[in-house]
């Protein structure tokens, strides 16, 4: 079964990305800090992980940073889901590491298809 992480302090958001994707054989954790993120990763080994940017404590960057540098999780594909949407934003996401950055708000259609597209390779 495929496994999908969502980073997020707001709840709303972790909520409105499961029910996007709540399709059958998908497995969907939560964690709502950076830090519970990092140890959720290393523990249960997802697919792709829906990472926030702005968090209290350890910030989506960072925890992108730690997991891309990290041997055993570094093949974990990363999207960035973040309200920070300028082009300096997008620099620092994709330095630290991640795969894709969507901009909050985003479309769920368009987030749905590329998780199809990344979990159907």
């Amino acid at each position: 079964m495929k496994k999908i992480l969502i980073v997020d302090d707001e709840k709303k958001v972790r909520r409105l990305v499961e029910v996007t994707l709540s399709i059958d054989e998908l497995e969907i954790l939560h964690a709502s800090s950076g830090e519970e993120g990092l140890m959720k990763a290393r523990e249960s080994m997802p697919d792709i992980i829906l990472l926030d940017v702005m968090m209290p404590g350890l910030d989506g960057i960072e925890v992108c940073r730690l997991l891309k540098k990290d041997p055993a999780t570094k093949h974990i594909y990363i999207i960035m889901l973040t309200a920070k949407g300028q082009q300096a934003d997008k620099k620092k996401g994709f330095a630290a590491g991640a795969d894709e950055y969507f901009v909050k708000p985003f479309s769920p259609m368009n987030l749905m298809d590329k998780i199809n597209k990344i979990l159907n390779k």
